[in-house]
């Protein structure tokens, strides 16, 4: 099989880069996967493809930028050039742009795979029906969010023009199928990007690391965060580093600066800026708790697999789709009131206080991570491919498993 993957990738600051570079480096072990045809967004620095050891080739094809007005006609000339067997995209609302014109036009790339008969796959992220479209930080208008629904509901139905429309949450997928009559979505959980062995579970010498991890300013709140340690530090004598990990949302440029001049005065505060692929390990590992100060969810969480891949104690918010992925997964954390600052110093402190707490939470993680390795969840990807492979080659309609077991007494 030779598959396109339609994603940002690393170094590339749009996102989706870490998921995408992960699906590489387990989509090019997969033994049904001749050749991985990468088409890209530009990028000043080349394109991160250093994995150990033996693996399919890998042809990188920069076809798009960010909020560019022709990336449907770019992405699709590349598709036609280099003929793939197979095409996945790796999708959310605001994958192409954050502009409404060319953020459109790219989720139209999927009816365009279909026309041309090529078998397509559309991994998306987020559904529009769950995200608060406030808190987000697309527009506080009700007005304009009742318009952002209607085109929210017309690009859907775009993306859902690919064989496959996979999502990660089973939530989804039920919304799906109600509102749009849909039975081509089927749920891939987001998999784990890393198993490595399992952690001690202890922690470096100095203050205990109370980080939090990603893209930060519209749903993801540091303030919160920061105001709940400095309450746990009022009370006990416990010494904390906070440690901010990552960068501004693309909606809120400048936010984390704002944030630093806000808390100049907090002691043992720590903003990291972008973290380097190298850096995560690390990053984790040395992390008494990773905590999730969101004021909603808009699908899967990227940091929460990490988090269980390396061990960690987690907080989370008592949030729709976090919920259900804890439920589904398997993932232990405590829960804290997304509003209130005491609730989330409660839940730190529980888990920083408490050192075997701590420990049994990061080793239920690290199991519910290990259950659903990337190398598993790209091996369903290829057996949907050859599913609709094979129902294009006999010229049937695709009845859709909905797991990986179905899947494989359908087609064994």
């Amino acid at each position: 099989m030779k598959l396109a993957i339609v994603t940002a990738y690393p170094p590339s600051k749009v996102t989706l880069t870490e998921y995408a570079y992960y699906l590489v480096k387990h989509f090019r072990l997969q033994e049904d996967v001749s050749e991985i045809i990468l088409i890209t967004d530009y990028t000043d620095e080349p394109k991160d493809l250093e994995f150990e050891g033996e693996g399919c080739k890998i042809t990188v094809k920069e076809s798009w930028k960010f909020n560019g007005y022709t990336n449907l006609f770019s992405i699709s000339k590349t598709i036609s050039k280099t003929k793939p067997d197979a095409v996945l995209f790796n999708l959310q609302f605001l994958k192409f742009g954050d502009k409404k014109i060319p953020a459109a036009l790219g989720l139209m790339l999927p009816m365009f795979c279909k026309f041309k008969g090529i078998p397509t796959i559309s991994l998306l992220h987020n559904i529009l029906e769950q995200v608060d479209l406030e808190n987000a930080g697309f527009t506080k208008n009700k007005i304009l969010q009742a318009a952002y629904n209607f085109i929210g509901s017309t690009l859907t139905r775009f993306v859902l023009s690919s064989d496959i429309l996979a999502v990660t949450i089973s939530k989804y997928v039920a919304i799906l199928e109600k509102k749009y009559k849909a039975r081509n979505v089927a749920l891939i959980p987001h998999g784990s990007f890393e198993t490595p062995p399992e952690p001690s579970y202890q922690l470096p010498e100095g203050p205990k690391q109370v980080m939090a991890f990603g893209k930060f300013g519209t749903y993801k709140k540091v303030e919160i965060l920061i105001e709940a340690v400095e309450l746990i530090r009022s009370r006990t004598a416990e010494d904390i580093e906070i440690v901010i990990a990552g960068t501004d949302s693309p909606n809120t440029p400048g936010y984390l600066e704002e944030m630093k001049a806000k808390y100049s005065h907090v002691p043992q505060i720590r903003f990291t800026g972008y973290v380097a692929e190298e850096d995560v390990p690390s990053l984790f590992g040395e992390s008494a708790v990773t905590v999730f100060p969101y004021t909603s969810t808009t699908g899967s969480s990227g940091v929460l697999h990490q988090a269980g891949s390396y061990g960690n104690a987690v907080v989370l918010p008592d949030l729709g789709d976090l919920s259900i992925l804890v439920r589904e997964e398997g993932y232990v954390g405590e829960f804290f009131d997304p509003t209130d600052t005491e609730s989330l110093a409660m839940a730190i402190e529980k888990i920083i206080t408490q050192e075997d707490h701590r420990i049994s939470l990061g080793k239920a993680n690290y199991k519910a991570a290990c259950s659903l390795p990337m190398s598993e969840i790209t091996r369903m990807y290829v057996d949907y491919f050859k599913a609709i492979q094979a129902s294009k080659a006999d010229g049937f309609d695709l009845n859709l498993p909905k797991n990986i077991h179905e899947l494989e007494q359908q087609y064994s």
